[in-house]
């Protein structure tokens, strides 16, 4: 069951990678699948492993903003992609910012859709 939802989750980034990269300039992946295939599962790592650490030390930042800093924690985690696998770029933290953005609203939804389907099933 970790296995399939690790998969899962991997496949809802390389989903939300794609849509961020076809609409914003500054993220790029030199329209190759197979580097877009493989930062999916190195974000999906870095968002399983790395932060949960980062989102225990920004806590204070994050109740502050009622939750807002969690984007630039999601930002700085698809930044940290580009310092990990250097065929993805990502050209800006502020491109970063929305890239996660896009990202999250692309997991949000289509987790939804996919949950949403299950429920229906049982």
């Amino acid at each position: 069951m970790l296995v399939r939802k690790f998969i899962l989750r991997w496949l809802l980034n390389f989903l939300g990678l794609w849509v961020a990269a076809s609409l914003l300039s500054g993220i790029d992946y030199n329209d190759k699948m197979a580097v877009l295939i493989v930062a999916a599962l190195v974000f999906s790592i870095v968002n399983a492993f790395i932060r949960p650490l980062i989102i225990l030390l920004a806590l204070p930042a994050i109740v502050l903003t009622l939750g807002l800093f969690t984007f630039v924690v999601n930002a700085f985690m698809l930044y940290l992609v580009t310092v990990l696998y250097h065929p993805f770029h990502v050209a800006s933290f502020g491109q970063a910012v929305l890239g996660a953005v896009i990202i999250w609203l692309v997991n949000y939804l289509l987790t939804d859709v996919l949950e949403g389907s299950r429920h229906n099933h049982k």
